[in-house]
């Protein structure tokens, strides 16, 4: 893509997103998906990883997706409309899974968002891409691996996409962004490139949008 074509998306994906964007359902489980009508990007991470700062920011909306101090909060699989008009179907979905991790919750309850992770990534259709969230001051870590090579079985691509950079100082960001970059080429479903984010400043925020555009028109 030219630098032309990439900033003319990234208008594009500002325009979207700051357009129609509702909150649909949440699904406890696969019986409750909505109709696999519309193409759907997922985005993925650890409890407290700033999922739905993330969303929020994205979305321009402060909102949009809730945000809690308390790992383990989303425990379904929530959808998003992105666009279209009242009665119609939207351009694309928005779908925030549960957080993984360190989520406190009782190891029951955490197989069963396992297995409904798992299910919907292998068998969502409309799957065009995930987001897996990796917090820039702690880099990849192991459920982070998990997640990862749950998506290589699913042959689901996917981006890596660092957190919180305003939290950690340059120096720091740069040795963990390498070590990320060096780890998704060990990978065979993600993407070499590692997009860098700030939901405080707004760091990669229209590269993101921009990146989810393209991925939703595949």
């Amino acid at each position: 893509m030219t630098e032309e074509q990439n900033l003319e998306l990234i208008e594009r994906a500002r325009k979207v997103f700051s357009g129609r964007i509702d909150f649909l359902l949440s699904a406890p489980s696969l019986k409750f998906l909505p109709d696999p009508a519309v193409a759907e990007i997922a985005f993925a991470g650890r409890s407290n990883v700033g999922k739905s700062s993330l969303l929020n920011a994205i979305t321009g909306r402060k909102s949009l997706a809730r945000t809690s101090v308390t790992p383990g909060r989303t425990q379904e699989l929530n959808f998003f409309d992105v666009g279209g008009t009242m009665g119609e179907l939207p351009d694309f979905r928005l779908v925030d899974m549960p957080g993984y991790g360190f989520a406190k919750a009782p190891p029951k309850v955490v197989e069963q968002w396992k297995k409904l992770v798992r299910d919907f990534l292998r068998g969502r259709v409309v799957l065009k891409r995930a987001l897996v969230l990796i917090d820039s001051r702690h880099g990849v870590k192991p459920p982070d691996l998990e997640m990862m090579e749950m998506l290589d079985g699913a042959a689901l691509s996917y981006r890596l996409v660092l957190t919180k950079a305003d939290k950690v100082k340059a120096s720091e960001l740069d040795e963990v962004y390498a070590k990320v970059v060096a780890e998704a080429r060990k990978h065979s479903a993600a993407y070499p490139e590692v997009m860098i984010t700030s939901s405080e400043t707004g760091l990669g925020i229209a590269e993101i949008r921009a990146a989810v555009l393209g991925d939703a028109e595949l």
